[in-house]
């Protein structure tokens, strides 16, 4: 299942008019922001989809897969790098985002971003 998908946009005011307008109909609302590097969007309390300031040389694509453990988490990290994936953060927590996400990150062969991610807390 997803967790949550990150586009990349070169214009994230002219993006966030558009997003804001065309994701209502469905119940969909900015939720959180920065004001001009990104926006997250979903229904309350949640976002799940993100927009985000990237240049024209980046890719700009960020997809995150739910993991139903964190060492499902560290699996996943392991079988990317095996399979060819570059690091882009090692399995941590990263409390920054909420208090038991437990993310790793790759980029695929193409440099998009790939993250597994963990929400449940330690028990």
């Amino acid at each position: 299942m997803l967790d949550h998908v990150t586009i990349g946009v070169r214009d994230v005011e002219r993006s966030k008019a558009f997003y804001d307008a065309a994701l209502l109909p469905l119940g969909i609302e900015r939720l959180y922001g920065d004001g001009v590097i990104f926006a997250g969007y979903g229904i309350r309390p949640r976002a799940f989809f993100w927009i985000g300031h990237r240049d024209a040389s980046q890719t700009g694509v960020h997809v995150a897969f739910t993991a139903q453990s964190r060492a499902i988490v560290d699996q996943f990290y392991e079988a990317a790098l095996a399979a060819g994936g570059l690091d882009n953060g090692r399995p941590s927590i990263r409390s920054h985002y909420h208090p038991d996400y437990y993310g790793a990150f790759v980029f695929d062969p193409d440099g998009h971003n790939i993250e597994a991610v963990c929400r449940l807390p330690v028990t």
